[in-house]
């Protein structure tokens, strides 16, 4: 197949262009110039420059057209802290974009998308009472995308919903979200603070096999909950810490202190016009303090995607993050 991956220049497009390259398919990328491409991005994979926020409906159709297959892979997660309000942000980057590249993709005669979403909507699915996407906006906006999506594909495209948890690992080029988001935090500190909970994470490997799986064989209109180790939030940082060569130890705080430093941090947010995407105060009571586990058994059968070596997709992250240390 020919596939055109809008954002593969960008941390799971990049690896999902490998993957596809690897099983013998054609791949293309309509990405941002926002990264030197060097000896490390593979020659084989023609790219088009363009913003897809910006770009107007025709020139979208002009640039996918010729494609059999599309993989939406850009657009902001949770760890993007927006001015306020968060919903409008959201909502037009991730529900209102992706919308109009898959209607483009379809008009432009590509049968088969795979948009990339993300694990809460998974949860908001199977934990109703949380009431995640009337509480959260970025949630909201994930469930939205993805009721978006399908429902443009009409009866002319086969449209897939991945649901990702957390990903490790590193591309050449891009400095990993992780190291301000979390990494930082770990590092700092002599004493780390955090919640009890936990969390599903995968190597970005493996996704990238779940996003040509979802190309090849998904089906139309399914959410697919892509994941693969459930682990505690102690047991992700002893592996972070030792990636990072260091030991330390980790007091786990009670629900209500977490939730005190969820107000903090909303304050804060709100003296610099600033709102979350997820409410820091539901964060901590509802999802930090949580185990926020799931069985991707189904996901990788149907798929065909592996499981292992989060270990080494954490130990690349830090590495990564922090070169300098280990050269």
């Amino acid at each position: 197949m020919k596939v055109m991956i809008i954002g593969g220049t960008g941390f799971l497009g990049y690896h999902a262009s490998l993957e596809f390259l690897a099983r013998g398919h054609e791949v293309a990328t309509l990405s941002l110039p926002d990264v030197a491409l060097g000896h490390w991005f593979p020659a084989a994979i023609q790219v088009q420059y363009g913003d897809v926020f910006s770009m107007t409906d025709r020139g979208l159709a002009q640039a996918l057209t010729g494609y059999d297959a599309l993989v939406y892979a850009v657009g902001p997660d949770d760890r993007v802290t927006p001015p306020a309000p968060a919903y409008p942000f959201f909502h037009a980057r991730l529900v209102d974009a992706s919308a109009k590249v898959i209607a483009a993709a379809r008009e432009a005669g590509i049968r088969r998308s795979v948009v990339l979403n993300s694990y809460f909507a998974t949860f908001d699915r199977t934990q109703p009472q949380k009431k995640l996407a009337e509480r959260h906006p970025y949630i909201r906006c994930r469930v939205e995308q993805a009721e978006r999506v399908i429902a443009e594909g009409q009866d002319r495209m086969d449209v897939m919903i991945l649901e990702l948890p957390y990903i490790f690992g590193a591309m050449p080029g891009r400095v990993p979200l992780w190291k301000d988001v979390l990494f930082e935090r770990l590092r700092k500190p002599k004493v780390i603070l955090y919640p009890k909970g936990g969390t599903n994470m995968i190597a970005v490997e493996h996704v990238a096999e779940a996003i040509v799986g979802a190309v090849e064989r998904g089906i139309h209109g399914k959410r697919y909950p892509v994941g693969d180790v459930n682990l505690s939030w102690n047991g992700m940082i002893q592996l972070i810490l030792h990636a990072m060569g260091t030991n330390k130890p980790v007091i786990n705080i009670p629900r209500f202190l977490a939730v005190q430093a969820g107000k903090q941090m909303q304050e804060d947010h709100a003296k610099k016009g600033l709102e979350s995407g997820l409410d820091p105060v539901w964060l901590m009571k509802d999802i930090m303090t949580d185990e926020f586990f799931f069985d991707p058994s189904e996901s990788r059968q149907e798929l065909g995607y592996r499981s292992g070596g989060i270990e080494t997709a954490i130990e690349k992250t830090v590495y990564a993050s922090y070169p300098e240390d280990f050269l």
